[in-house]
């Protein structure tokens, strides 16, 4: 592993980004959202995905100059269609739109459609703690997940976010697939060379299997906790697109590179669902602060198992490792290096790391 600073890293994604025809704010947004990843240790969707974005662009499904418009509204909610712009950088736009509503209304929901890969949930949803609201991001994603009793890949990893503001104490930040893993952790594993857990995938024929590669051989991934999981990834589906307009189920349009897009399409691109709500829509908010704290203050008080790992708090393992990676730099593997430096040449960006 090889530490890059992340200003360095987060200065050459921005002039990628804007090489390939993103708007300077714009292309600083979605650099943005991009090293957040990298920061709060989320890997698999940081500067590794970078060249995947790219590779949108060029198939000519991703569109970096996006005329997007608000398609449906009400004092309280809103639809919009993305014009198959980045969700890296539509999705924080719709975010201000929903906190724009909840100021008027106590809560704002916002639904996308003809979008595209947004990145990590947790960006979007946080977006909403400095304004003391509660933030809400969730987004469908390529069909690599089978539902429970079966082999063939219907659903996404369709991660769910909830970021809850606080006082004392960092926020509660509640960010996961309701995959058994991520398809970005299979990406690491890859790179590493490392098998993986047998709860994560199964074989195109149904059968566990600890290859990191499965789902290029046409296996699939497993729910969260069997039929459960699906649920929740159903969920995710349903308010992503039957909501919005976008495709949803198998039809989603596939981020990973061996899978191709299905014609006939029901919807739009991907989807996302976007919402915000007023802390003091619900009860004073100084009452709210007053209990949340004191909820985190509880679960932080709790019993460990072991009195070397206390208890953490969702959101707590990101904010630490953040910490970290701000003072020491963000570590890269020797795969993810090689791809920067070949867009550093194609590009003809100076890389200085």
């Amino acid at each position: 592993m090889t530490r890059i600073g992340y200003e360095t890293l987060l200065h050459f994604c921005q002039r990628i980004f804007a090489i390939n025809g993103m708007p300077p704010e714009d292309a600083q947004l979605a650099a943005d959202v991009l090293l957040s990843a990298d920061l709060r240790g989320i890997d698999s969707h940081g500067v590794a995905r970078l060249s995947g974005y790219l590779r949108l662009l060029d198939a000519k499904r991703a569109n970096f100059k996006p005329d997007w418009k608000v398609i449906h509204e009400t004092p309280s909610t809103a639809c919009i269609d993305a014009d198959s712009g980045l969700g890296l950088t539509i999705a924080p736009k719709a975010m201000k739109l929903a906190m724009d509503k909840a100021k008027v209304a106590g809560t704002g929901w916002v639904a996308i459609q003809n979008s595209n890969h947004f990145g990590i949930a947790a960006y979007h949803a946080m977006l909403a703690l400095p304004e003391d609201m509660i933030g809400i991001a969730m987004t469908n994603a390529s069909p690599l997940v089978a539902p429970t009793f079966s082999k063939e890949r219907m659903l996404g990893t369709n991660p769910i976010c909830y970021a809850f503001p606080a006082k004392k104490y960092q926020p509660v930040v509640i960010d996961m697939a309701t995959s058994a893993a991520a398809n970005g952790k299979l990406e690491i594993a890859q790179r590493s060379g490392k098998s993986i857990p047998a709860n994560w995938v199964q074989s195109k024929d149904g059968d566990a299997s600890l290859d990191p590669d499965e789902l290029k051989k046409g296996g699939s991934l497993l729910p969260l906790g069997g039929h459960k999981g699906y649920a929740l990834g159903a969920l995710v589906d349903l308010l992503t697109s039957v909501l919005s307009g976008a495709n949803y189920g198998p039809w989603v349009p596939p981020f990973v590179a061996f899978l191709d897009p299905l014609n006939d399409l029901p919807g739009k691109g991907i989807g996302h669902f976007i919402g915000a709500m007023r802390v003091d829509a619900f009860r004073p908010k100084e009452t709210y602060y007053t209990h949340i704290d004191n909820w985190i203050q509880r679960f932080k008080e709790a019993v460990p198992v072991d009195p070397a790992q206390p208890v953490l708090i969702p959101g707590e393992p990101e904010y630490l490792i953040k910490l970290e990676r701000i003072k020491e730099g963000i570590p890269l593997n020797e795969q993810v290096l090689l791809d920067l430096r070949q867009l550093a040449s194609k590009y003809h960006v100076e890389l200085a790391f």
